[in-house]
């Protein structure tokens, strides 16, 4: 009877999501291989379940561990605030890194999420706001506390972007990121003096040359693409039709070519090929000191920003990232062993779908121009306050005002707030206006739609003093240079993937809860015998 009530209890609990269930020690990985693809909304793993190979996605599908509720909590769901989340457990409130980039409180001088002046990247041009550090980064991730706990261990990063590379590896470890303008990885100047020689020797071999004329032609026939949107549409970016032939019209390799091998496959297979390098070349996995590889693919998000996540594009680019990754894990099994490591994948942000598509979907839907729209509200704040430039721009999710000019006029702050929200309220595209005053007095009332993720998203000394929500399927750009983005609490933009690979310490199946990614870090860090790290906001994942 008391085994029976005790099984009863401990059942309970997991469905209340209060406790992970216990197996039997399984001792730590040797390796933690942490996946990250840009720009990748849940739906899309299973939307093309039927088409993936067997051992890409489906080795977390089908062997692992996967939760089909997993969701950011913060609003500003882009490529930088989602990278520092991951492996901090913390979301931008505390993190510090609220957008890819953002403008000084006190200047309004541009500031870059990994830039950082003291420091060049190593044999490579670095350009000015250049991501080359973690210094905009204001807490620690599982790495920094894993080697703080023993020095030994490795903590590397890789990515397509330096934001991608430098904010997984933390405070600690060290970042390769891939060179646009030259085809090559390279560190920076904050992680060491000069690259270690198996970079060298795999910068020396070119690889990025031999995808010069290679064609990105789809893996499967035509019919199989049926349930996605068609290449050429009027409203996708240049390119849009597949095949297509990388550095077409060009006589030899140059920057154009390297920087057009993001928006395909061949920068993934390049970073892949990088992560095999580093595996290689520092020893990862070999010894009884646990290591962590994040690799960041950045390709995904390129290509749906192009072309959204409902094109043919899209849906093939994934199926070319399932083949890479099935390779990569054959070659993980060969050279860590497959019960050596865990391997893990999410995803920075979701994405939305183009507003033509949600167009003739009949949704409501469409493009909010962020320049017209300060250039009215500043016309409608000179209308009740006086003339004068009372806006000095956008700035991350939000607008910064001339608070010096706003003190001159001796204007009252939260009048001038509450005009400016009327007026950005009245906007086709907008949907929520929050004041950074009244989230830092937390005057905002309970309930307010958005509000629970405005705050995990506000960072005082950096946040701008209007943060602005986008209606859902509308999309805020300074232009038209991208068919679709991101960036919005709504959910196409928060739901993503936590999926889970490694039998010995994760057990297998879906996972209906619904779970953060702040989660990622405590559970790692459980697995790795370590703390969570001491910003971390997350929980357990509840395992199956």
């Amino acid at each position: 009877m008391i085994r029976i009530l005790a099984s009863f209890l401990a059942a309970a609990a997991l469905l209340a999501g209060c406790a992970t269930p216990d197996r039997a020690p399984a001792g730590k990985p040797k390796l933690v291989v942490f996946f990250v693809i840009d720009g990748l909304p849940q739906h899309q793993v299973l939307d093309y379940r039927d088409q993936l190979g067997r051992d890409g996605f489906a080795r977390f599908l089908d062997r692992g561990a996967w939760f089909a509720e997993a969701h950011y909590g913060h609003a500003f769901t882009v490529t930088a605030a989602g990278h520092a989340t991951m492996l901090t457990g913390a979301y931008p409130h505390r993190t510090g890194v609220i957008g890819n980039e953002w403008r000084d409180r006190a200047t309004a001088a541009p500031v870059y999420c990994t830039g950082d002046e003291a420091h060049t990247y190593i044999d490579n041009p670095t350009a000015k706001l250049a991501g080359t550090s973690p210094k905009n980064l204001q807490v620690e991730t599982v790495g920094d506390v894993l080697r703080r706990a023993d020095p030994r261990a490795k903590v590397i990063g890789i990515s397509g972007k330096d934001r991608g590379a430098i904010l997984p590896a933390g405070k600690t470890g060290t970042a390769y990121m891939y060179m646009g303008g030259t085809g090559r990885f390279a560190s920076s100047t904050y992680y060491m003096k000069a690259h270690p020689d198996w970079v060298t020797a795999f910068n020396a071999e070119k690889r990025a040359d031999r995808y010069f004329k290679a064609s990105w032609a789809p893996l499967l026939p035509d019919a199989a693409y049926a349930r996605s949107v068609p290449d050429d549409r009027p409203w996708y970016s240049k390119g849009g039709k597949l095949p297509k032939v990388l550095g077409e019209g060009q006589d030899k390799p140059g920057p154009a070519f390297y920087g057009s091998l993001l928006p395909s496959p061949f920068a993934d297979a390049l970073t892949l090929d990088f992560a095999r390098a580093a595996i290689a070349g520092e020893g990862l996995g070999r010894d009884d000191v646990p290591d962590i590889l994040a690799i960041s693919l950045s390709g995904h998000d390129y290509v749906n920003h192009a072309y959204g996540p409902e094109s043919r594009l899209s849906h093939d680019h994934l199926l070319q990232l399932d083949r890479l990754l099935e390779a990569f894990f054959a070659d993980l099994d060969r050279s860590v062993g497959k019960d050596n490591y865990v391997a893990v994948l999410t995803a920075d942000h979701g994405f939305m779908p183009a507003p033509e598509y949600s167009v003739s979907l009949g949704r409501d839907a469409g493009r909010q121009n962020i320049p017209q729209t300060l250039e009215r509200l500043n016309k409608g704040l000179a209308a009740k306050f006086g003339e004068g430039i009372w806006v000095r721009g956008w700035s991350a999710n939000g607008i910064l005002l001339d608070t010096a000019f706003i003190a001159q006029k001796r204007v009252d702050r939260s009048a001038l707030d509450a005009e400016a929200r009327r007026i950005l309220l009245g906007e086709s595209g907008i949907v929520g206006v929050f004041s950074a005053a009244d989230l830092a007095a937390n005057r905002v009332p309970a309930g307010t739609p958005f509000l629970e993720q405005m705050q995990k998203t506000f960072y005082a000394d950096r946040s701008p003093d209007l943060l602005v929500v986008a209606r859902p399927y509308w999309m805020f750009e300074a232009r038209r240079a991208a068919t679709s983005t991101h960036g919005s609490p709504h959910p196409y933009d928060h739901h993503v993937p936590i999926l889970f690979y490694g039998p010995r310490w994760t057990g297998t199946g879906k996972v209906e809860q619904r779970v953060e990614v702040v989660d990622i870090a405590p559970t790692l860090a459980k697995m790795l015998g370590v703390a969570a790290p001491p910003a971390s906001e997350g929980k357990l994942l509840p395992l199956p």
